[in-house]
């Protein structure tokens, strides 16, 4: 009788080709070239937003008050179109500035309007109307079909509609002084 007290042996590691060790941390590399580079694009773009150089779509909406408001109704009026929501710490810092445009609009001259983004609570909404003083008039979209219709994939986002309801300009990620000049200039308004 005999018995073999041999135990397995563990397979010898195969030689791993040098394209296998490199290959994994090229392809990571270059995912994060690629997120850098789409970061920097989405921030603070002025051009190049799909809806540039084309109608802007029409919208009928429900304002705060209870009252509705059409993008149809402002043709003829350059229309400064922003998207916000009251959780979006950068709509806090463009806020002011929105207010001191609007203050600034005339009965047939540039309108500026507010689309509340994906917010549902509409007392802090409310609220941040109230913090801002915002006066012109800020839209609800409960099923967010005029963001879809814009594009908006995040908050806030501008867009620059001339006389003619055509988008003229885009801006994403929150407007400075310089970027909301830039914005109005391409609607042939000065700020």
């Amino acid at each position: 009788m005999t018995t073999s007290n041999s135990t397995p042996t563990p397979a010898a590691p195969r030689p791993s080709s040098p394209l296998r060790r490199v290959l994994p941390p090229l392809i990571a590399a270059v995912l994060v070239v690629l997120l850098g580079l789409g970061l920097l694009r989405s921030n603070g773009q002025q051009e190049g937003g799909p809806l540039v150089g084309k109608a802007a779509p029409n919208f009928t909406l429900t304002t705060l008050d209870g009252g509705t408001l059409s993008l149809a109704s402002l043709k003829g009026r350059p229309v400064v179109l922003n998207f916000w929501a009251s959780w979006c710490v950068p709509c806090r810092s463009e806020a002011p500035l929105l207010r001191e445009l609007s203050e600034r609009q005339t009965a047939g001259g540039l309108a500026v309007v507010g689309v509340v983004f994906s917010d549902k609570d509409l007392k802090a909404v409310r609220q941040f109307v109230g913090e801002y003083g915002l006066a012109y008039p800020s839209l609800l979209d409960p099923k967010l079909d005029t963001a879809i219709n814009y594009g908006v994939s995040g908050v806030p986002e501008t867009f620059f509609v001339d006389p003619q309801g055509v988008v003229r300009g885009y801006d994403q990620g929150g407007l400075t002084r310089e970027r909301l000049t830039a914005g109005l200039q391409t609607i042939g308004v000065k700020f």
